[in-house]
């Protein structure tokens, strides 16, 4: 008979793999090798008797089985740790793993001024910051915060702002407007060649423009399909089409007068970036100075004064 005891290691591996996808990925967010990895799902599979992975050469995903698993064991997972947490750091420096979810712009900007002065105050406590895109549950697959725009948190977190809004910039280079001219409105842009930007689903995300409360949709039409905004601006920045981004992925080039920005009465302000985590009875040291030193530093910003 296998031994039925379950360990928080194997918990995690679960965790990891369905989050990635991919043994290899989920192996280096864990810090152990691949053959380690599989091999604890392997041995956590024969214990469950049951298979929770179904493994091609080219992909992994969670089975029926598998699913029905993480949907329980998830919060539980969650809720184990934190209580851990809060008993090794009981009247002790801040010390652990926090783990944070980000897009990738959020990362770079906004959230990273944060997580290095919170490293360097403490130096015992371990960031896992992963960048994706996809919206997800955060307690589910694992994650201590969550970074998005604040119309997108779920009612049951507690949000806390990280001083700065989303906007979007249209931009283009000098030798392009030279050789096609500015667009003027929205409805221009169908003249324009424009950067398609597919969403994590496959979905192709339409440009939204507002002016006097006026809101437009542009389905744009361009020669290239991206999923990235490096390689967006890579394409915008080589004369051959116009971009919408995030206005902090671009401002360093619109100061240095690299990037020329049009429409922008059409791109006001919209959510702020928040840090969000679930409410608990017990947070770990860790946690509660990571987000005690967002709210000092929410403080700190005149936007919010």
């Amino acid at each position: 008979m296998s031994d039925s005891r379950l360990t928080l290691h194997e918990l995690e591996a679960v965790l990891a793999v369905a989050r990635r996808a991919s043994f290899r990925r989920a192996a280096i967010d864990l810090n152990v090798s691949t053959t380690a990895l599989s091999s604890t799902i392997a041995k956590l599979e024969m214990t469950l008797q049951t298979r929770l992975f179904n493994r091609t050469t080219r992909s992994v995903s969670l089975t029926e089985s598998g699913r029905r698993y993480l949907e329980q064991v998830g919060p539980t997972l969650q809720a184990l740790r934190g209580a851990l947490e809060t008993v090794r750091s009981h009247n002790a420096e801040p010390a652990g793993v926090i783990r944070i979810n980000a897009f990738a712009s959020a990362a770079r900007t906004a959230l990273m001024p944060l997580v290095l002065e919170f490293a360097a105050r403490y130096p015992r406590v371990q960031i896992n910051l992963v960048t994706e895109e996809r919206l997800m549950d955060i307690v589910a697959e694992g994650f201590d915060l969550g970074v998005r725009a604040s119309s997108l948190i779920p009612g049951d977190m507690i949000a806390i702002s990280l001083g700065q809004t989303q906007r979007y910039a249209v931009v283009g280079t000098a030798k392009y407007f030279a050789e096609h001219g500015m667009p003027q409105t929205p409805a221009d842009l169908k003249q324009h060649e424009c950067l398609r930007i597919r969403l994590p689903n496959g979905a192709i995300y339409p440009w939204y423009f507002e002016h006097a409360g006026e809101v437009l949709r542009v389905d744009v039409e361009g020669q290239f399909t991206v999923d990235e905004p490096s390689v967006a601006k890579a394409i915008v920045q080589a004369n051959v089409a116009l971009g919408l981004f995030l206005e902090q992925e671009v401002q360093a080039e619109i100061d240095a007068g690299n990037l020329l920005r049009v429409l922008q009465n059409w791109t006001p302000p919209r959510d702020d970036l928040c840090l969000y985590y679930p409410s608990r009875s017990n947070p770990s040291a860790s946690l509660k100075a990571f987000t005690d030193l967002a709210r000092e530093n929410l403080q700190r910003c005149p936007h919010h004064r």
